[in-house]
């Protein structure tokens, strides 16, 4: 059977998550992950379906891609599918013609899992290496200490802070109560949680979204942020601890983190947490 590449309409987003959850277990490469989709869900149901797509054989799944930004796929696949020679070559074929409507011509950017065939066909298509990124996880097989601060879930009664300490954090974040409605409104939400940190002073001082993929698979921290007049404090290795905590509580058999290698100060956080660092991976980009 052929394979077939469709961008989503709202009441199939459930299928692209539902496959994303399947497809996470411990020994995977850093890949896509159902919280992406969660955290992208902020801009609305509307727009996350106009920013996935798919690629199916036989009516299922076997690839899901999340344009992340205008110049972004951020994509995996199926595990019994990361050799399969036609999905490979498709996806390639897909993402190199900008009328097929995955990505637009110009700079651009893939990320896929390492070890997959469509990494050494994209390298032979002439698209090199970009920066390292630094994966992280923690395993949670056994109790996770106390974080040593004040960590609240946010809901919508915290919402307010949650996003302030986001805008604080991330510069240029437009992120706001309504867009936490949203996300939290979203099908990956029903296996999320956001925390808020506070110092002995009440103040908001660290964030972070923490997403399961079910009982027994990996869960990640999809965003992780220390308010700018908090910082060097130990409150983003606090906050991680008391993810990796949320985390377990939901069933998770780990957690996974991933931060781009050059920001040295992210890495160590999230090594005082307890996360260990996994192999370097590298989006591959074409420049014209």
């Amino acid at each position: 059977m052929a394979i077939s590449l469709s961008t989503p309409g709202v009441d199939e987003l459930g299928s692209a998550v539902e496959a994303l959850r399947e497809w996470q277990h411990d020994r995977a490469p850093m890949q896509l992950h159902p919280g992406d989709l969660g955290w992208f869900w902020q801009s609305g149901t509307e727009a996350t379906a106009a920013a996935v797509r798919t690629w199916r054989r036989g009516g299922r799944i076997l690839a899901v891609g999340l344009l992340d930004g205008p110049g972004l796929l951020r994509l995996t696949m199926a595990p019994d599918a990361l050799q399969d020679g036609e999905l490979a070559r498709r996806l390639v074929a897909d993402v190199t013609a900008p009328e097929r409507g995955v990505l637009p011509a110009g700079k651009v950017n893939i990320e896929a899992p390492l070890g997959a065939l469509l990494q050494n066909l994209l390298a032979e298509a002439g698209w090199p290496v970009d920066e390292p990124w630094t994966p992280l996880r923690r395993d949670l097989s056994q109790p996770v200490r106390d974080p040593g601060v004040r960590v609240e879930a946010a809901g919508p009664d915290r919402a307010p802070d949650f996003a302030a300490v986001h805008r604080s954090a991330f510069g240029g974040s437009r992120f706001t109560d309504e867009r936490w409605r949203r996300m939290a409104a979203g099908l990956p939400y029903a296996d999320g949680r956001c925390l808020v940190a506070y110092d002995d002073r009440g103040a908001a001082v660290a964030a972070v979204t923490v997403w399961s993929a079910g009982r027994g698979r990996p869960g990640l921290l999809e965003p992780m942020g220390v308010h700018q007049e908090h910082r060097r404090r130990g409150y983003g290795a606090a906050i991680s601890v008391a993810a990796a905590a949320a985390l377990r509580e939901l069933g998770a058999s780990s957690a996974i983190v991933c931060t781009p290698s050059a920001n040295a100060g992210a890495v160590a956080t999230y090594e005082a947490a307890g996360f260990r660092r996994q192999r370097e991976v590298r989006d591959r980009y074409r420049d014209v």
